[in-house]
């Protein structure tokens, strides 16, 4: 598996996640259980992207744009996730987050699919990210086991 089918399987799961959780009302265990997949999955997911192919794309001139911009809407999307998860998942102002994010992140997985691998086509020789498709989900199974410890050092901080 390429690191772009890799990549878009996660973005799958996470459309239909997000389409899941929009669906649900209040503070129920359907919204509670969905949110949880979604925020573990999300969060091991970029991380993981992070760690192999944003950082193969940073090391091409012509990539480093487009990963900085990606790596930014991580960031951004990290701290609504954040807050979120500390919300009260019945409150209007939960859902108006979430809205935000939904959006949010549907547009960074089409931008990224749309044009940032386009971009790592481009740049990247399809010999040189060979197997980093297995790389990225080697990195996204440990990152998973991370996500609790990264979030309480986190906090602490």
């Amino acid at each position: 598996m390429s690191i772009y089918e890799a990549i878009k399987a996660d973005h799958k799961t996470h459309r239909d996640l997000l389409a899941q959780i929009a669906d649900t009302e209040g503070d129920s265990e359907e919204r509670r259980k969905a949110w949880a997949e979604f925020f573990r999955d999300v969060k091991s997911h970029a991380a993981a992207e992070e760690e192999t192919f944003y950082s193969k794309l940073m090391s091409k001139t012509w990539g480093q744009d487009a990963a900085r911009h990606s790596v930014e809407e991580h960031a951004e999307m990290d701290d609504l996730m954040e807050e979120l998860q500390e919300m009260d998942m019945s409150s209007p102002g939960w859902l108006n987050k979430f809205n935000k994010l939904k959006h949010d992140y549907e547009h960074h997985m089409d931008e990224e699919e749309d044009e940032v691998f386009g971009r790592a086509r481009e740049v990247i020789p399809e010999d040189e990210i060979d197997g980093y498709g297995t790389r990225f989900k080697d990195r996204k199974a440990e990152e998973l086991k991370l996500v609790d410890k990264k979030r309480a050092d986190q906090l602490e901080d």
